[in-house]
């Protein structure tokens, strides 16, 4: 089986569906991993042409062993690992008494611990294939502004993560990191609603050089670059954002 494998978590819509979608394109197949739409996540697969819905939650550790054992059994091989699946929770930054501990908890869990899991439990695939690991992370990460402090922390956390593991997996690893700006999502949609979510994207547009937002097309370009070419970058962070990295402040 020399046609390459794909396992993307949170790959049943937005940035990880883009994933999928283009990589099939391309002539993998892939895996998703999604936590909760089982129907969405089949659509997305049947999209896909010879690709596998799994249902499971990355902050749990059996869940992301059992994942990595499906698609093994399945196709033999594991040569990328995109850990796009995520969590938050609103509150404005100003608001400290609206996150909890247990926020906190939650977040870690899923944004930071996730990916640790997932990498762990695909590492000996990925070795064996000389692999790639993309960790979707944001460009809140180094804003600090995002939905909540809890969510931009977890995000820093995730890229230092990632270039410990780019050091500790190389040479048979890459490890790379892509910060989007703001990306109209499904996920925004849902917790803003259609007109909510659309000025979230004009108020960021005005703000990014570019003036524009990415879509989700535009970071899973960004993401299938860092898995099929790229092959000199391991811990780097490739933001696709509009340029609010450099934006001035205004």
């Amino acid at each position: 089986m020399s046609t390459k494998v794909a396992l993307i978590t949170g790959g049943s819509s937005g940035m990880g569906e883009a994933s999928a979608r283009l990589l099939a394109k391309s002539g993998w197949r892939v895996a998703i991993l999604y936590s909760r739409n089982t129907r969405q996540a089949e659509d997305v697969a049947r999209a896909c042409g010879e690709a596998l819905a799994i249902k499971g939650n990355v902050g749990a550790d059996a869940d992301c062993r059992k994942a990595a054992a499906e698609v093994l059994a399945k196709w033999g091989r594991i040569d990328a690992l995109v850990n796009n699946a995520g969590t938050t929770k609103f509150v404005a930054h100003k608001d400290l008494e609206g996150l909890k501990a247990e926020d906190f908890e939650a977040i870690f869990r899923v944004n930071l611990i996730g990916p640790f899991q997932m990498i762990r439990a695909c590492e000996s695939a990925l070795r064996e294939a000389r692999g790639s690991v993309v960790n979707i992370s944001s460009v809140a990460h180094l804003l600090g502004t995002g939905s909540s402090i809890a969510y931009a922390a977890s995000k820093a956390a995730l890229n230092t993560m990632s270039f410990s593991l780019a050091r500790a997996l190389a040479p048979e690893i890459r490890v790379n990191i892509v910060s989007p700006g703001y990306v109209r999502t499904p996920w925004q949609v849902s917790a803003k609603g259609e007109e909510g979510s659309r000025e979230d994207e004009r108020r960021y547009a005005e703000k990014a050089p570019l003036r524009a937002a990415a879509s989700a097309e535009d970071v899973a370009e960004a993401v299938a670059w860092l898995i099929q070419g790229a092959k000199a970058l391991t811990g780097e962070i490739i933001y696709v954002d509009g340029g609010m990295h450099i934006a001035s402040p205004r």
